[in-house]
């Protein structure tokens, strides 16, 4: 297992092991997160243990031209009793990722040095948010890394409302981002 510093690179995605894990340590410094995510690599750890970078050889991806909406969700998209917004409130929507209480899940992956990470991300342009309102009330939302490579690394989402997560995603996919 390759141990990094902070001027250590990272090793061969082939080194990944079966888990997925390629490198222990580092930093969350922007510089090794932009590195990071353009080779595929991402950070996920516990508070108080070393960074674990993983490069898992199967991913999920979406395609947007492929996501497939189903008739109740039409339903939900189609009552457009909701305002969407791209990186009006990037810090709220991450707040809500990492606070909010999921069924059946003991808490969080998003640490505290995470978040410090992904706001630093947001600052210098590499990640990026969409927001879902109802009124005023900020009831859905995702964020993510994005390095202006047509690739977007979705990192978490949350719903305060039934759906509106998946509001953010589907609307996100189309585009249709009202500002």
């Amino acid at each position: 297992m390759v141990w990094l510093d902070d001027s250590t690179d990272f090793p061969s995605q082939e080194l990944a092991s079966e888990e997925g894990i390629l490198a222990l340590g580092g930093d969350l410094s922007v510089a090794r997160l932009k590195d990071a995510y353009s080779k595929g690599i991402f950070p996920w750890f516990n508070e108080g243990d070393p960074i674990i970078w993983y490069c898992p050889l199967e991913r999920m991806v979406l395609y947007p031209d492929e996501i497939r909406i189903s008739k109740s969700m039409r339903q939900i998209l189609g009552k457009n009793n909701f305002k969407i917004t791209e990186n009006k409130a990037f810090s709220e929507v991450l707040y809500h990722c990492k606070y909010i209480h999921r069924k059946d899940q003991l808490g969080t992956w998003i640490t505290n040095s995470m978040e410090t990470a992904y706001l630093a991300m947001y600052n210098h342009g590499y990640a990026k948010s969409i927001e879902v309102w109802q009124g005023d009330d900020l009831v859905g939302g995702l964020y993510g890394v994005d390095l202006g490579n047509g690739v977007f690394c979705g990192e978490s989402m949350f719903s305060k409302r039934s759906n509106m997560s998946k509001v953010a995603l589907f609307i996100w996919q189309k585009r249709e981002v009202i500002d």
